[in-house]
């Protein structure tokens, strides 16, 4: 099972930090991600990472003001949100995957395994 929390209003150029808790049934995870749901748009890759490791992925349009980290101790997903923007609105899922996917597959929500129940975010003007 995972949780996300830790979303919420905030202005542009302001900043939020999501978490992603896994509990519940033991499972192996070797990546996990976030994922978001612009309204009226389809779900899009935001940043993933790998478990083992710590590599991680962005989306062009988060580079710079965002940043995924984990704590494997925790088993938890972090994401640092700063200098939002009105067009980070959305609703912000979890993702976890058991299998390490590569190239195109790791931005695909279909290949991850587990989701989280999503956070909203929305940034203001």
């Amino acid at each position: 099972q995972l949780q996300a929390s830790g979303g919420g209003l905030v202005q542009a150029g302001g900043s939020l930090r999501l978490s992603c808790a896994a509990s519940g049934r033991a499972f192996s995870i070797a990546m996990m991600a976030w994922f978001r749901r612009p309204p009226g748009k389809e779900r899009e890759f935001v940043v993933g990472i790998r478990w083992s490791g710590g590599s991680s992925y962005y989306a062009d349009s988060v580079k710079g003001r965002f940043t995924i980290s984990r704590d494997n101790a925790k088993n938890t997903l972090y994401l640092q949100m700063n200098s939002l923007k009105p067009e980070d609105t959305a609703v912000y899922y979890c993702a976890a995957d058991q299998d390490v996917q590569y190239g195109s597959s790791r931005y695909r929500p279909n290949e991850y395994d587990y989701w989280g129940q999503g956070t909203q975010v929305t940034v203001s003007s």
